[in-house]
Parts: C-alpha cells; structure tokens; sequence
C-alpha cells in the first residue's frame, strides 16, 4: 500500500511545486500547487491514507465507477478525485494520478 512519504518523494521530480500545511480543528492537511491550481492534497496522519487529487472529468468518473474508494473531492469538486488508499489501486496507479494532476495543472 503506498504511503505519504512514498507520494512526497515521487513530488521530488516535479517542478515548481509549492506546498501548504492546513489545519482545522480534527485534522491537518497538505495542499500541492503548480500555477496557483490545486493539483493535490494529502490529509495527513490518516489511515488508511486519503489524497485528493486533480482529474480529467471522464477519468474520474470512471474511476468512481469502477472502485469503491474513488469518491468526488471536496476541495476540487468535479475537478478531482478523492482516494481513499486501501489497496484497491495499486501505487504505481496512484503515483500515475499524481502526474496526471500535474499536468493538468501544468496546462
């Protein structure tokens, strides 16, 4: 199963990213910004691991479609995809939708 640091040093390879760590009052999360677009977000201390992250339209809901750990994100709406990192997608999969908001981002 993947994890946090396993997402931050993946984020290592990617440039002009910038990062902000949040809290309200039950949790504490990590926004991602390239462009001043939200690209992910990584709830901290949570398990199993929860990520939002930006997505295609038809891709995420494809996804929501096919996993029941795929859900609409909160702070993206339909511009993203909240996973719930249960073992349903595999890491390289996850990894591989990390990019994807990237590039996203990056248009």
């Amino acid at each position: 199963m993947i994890s946090e640091k396993d997402i931050l040093e993946y984020l290592e390879r990617f440039e002009d990213i910038s990062s902000e760590e949040r809290k309200d009052e039950r949790k504490t999360f990590t926004i991602f910004k390239k462009n001043d677009k939200i690209m992910l977000v990584i709830h901290n201390d949570t398990k199993p691991l929860r990520i939002e992250t930006r997505c295609d339209l038809k891709l995420s809901k494809n996804l929501q479609e096919k996993y029941e750990s795929v859900m609409e994100s909160k702070a993206l709406g339909r511009n993203g995809i909240e996973i719930i990192c249960s073992g349903q997608l595999e890491s390289d999969e996850i990894l591989d939708l990390v990019r994807h908001a990237y590039e996203k981002v990056s248009e």
